[in-house]
């Protein structure tokens, strides 16, 4: 062996063998990446977005160039929006407060949950009332969001709930496969807004302000991408 080979350091082959603590796997995925990729997550940030280099999806035109940003806050995994225009969902586990104006999605509809509007029944100029259909009490309402960011179908609440399924709910779409029959609810306990899954088998899914801490099992959609996070330390 030549004497300068005894000096030299041992190198890895390639970054995905250095440890990491945490780790992506796509569960549903674009046509480009495919299902079951995994995305060791072993730096300090984790670009994912149509033009990452880290966690790239360029075939996913529901992303922004840079969508999100997974990274360590000390020992815990977290997730950041970088101002997407579409944002980043984690799946509710049981139930999850919200507020007005918060974003969610159940099987393919997306939804936002916005304040009732304020009471405008009083007579014009000239005293004369607006002749319409008897306006009941609603602590909040859901609009559904189409394509484009149109208002589509709105729901007042009702006893202070309204729920989503593909039969007997509030808000019914029979035509959606990914939606159980009882999917889904935002409901008004006391002061508090919440957006509950009614144990569904696809998974109800939340906007995220800001950032959100990650756990072990957790479920997140980018653009149209599912991915699992699996803590490995």
């Amino acid at each position: 062996m030549p004497a300068e080979a005894q000096t030299l350091d041992t190198q890895f082959f390639g970054a995905l063998q250095m440890p990491g603590k945490a780790r992506l796997i796509v569960v549903r995925g674009d046509e480009a990446m495919g299902e079951g990729l995994s995305y060791l997550l072993q730096a300090t940030e984790h670009v994912a977005g149509r033009e990452a280099d880290q966690i790239p999806f360029p075939s996913d035109n529901w992303l922004s160039p840079k969508h999100a940003n997974f990274l360590y806050r000390g020992e815990k995994l977290v997730v950041r929006d970088e101002g997407s225009l579409n944002g980043v969902y984690i799946r509710v586990r049981g139930a999850s407060p919200i507020q007005i104006g918060d974003q969610f999605m159940c099987g393919q509809q997306f939804f936002r949950v916005d304040a009732t509007p304020k009471d405008s029944s009083g007579p014009e100029p000239d005293q004369t009332y607006f002749y319409s259909s008897p306006r009941r009490p609603s602590a909040f309402r859901v609009t559904q969001v189409l394509e484009g960011g149109m208002d589509g179908i709105v729901c007042c609440a009702l006893e202070q709930t309204v729920e989503i399924g593909r039969e007997d709910c509030d808000i019914n779409f029979p035509d959606d496969v990914y939606l159980s029959p009882r999917h889904a609810k935002v409901e008004m306990m006391g002061e508090t807004l919440k957006l509950i899954d009614e144990n569904s088998q696809n998974g109800t899914f939340v906007r995220i302000r800001g950032e959100r801490e990650l756990g072990h099992g957790d479920y997140l959609f980018l653009g149209r991408n599912l991915l699992r996070v699996e803590v490995t330390a």
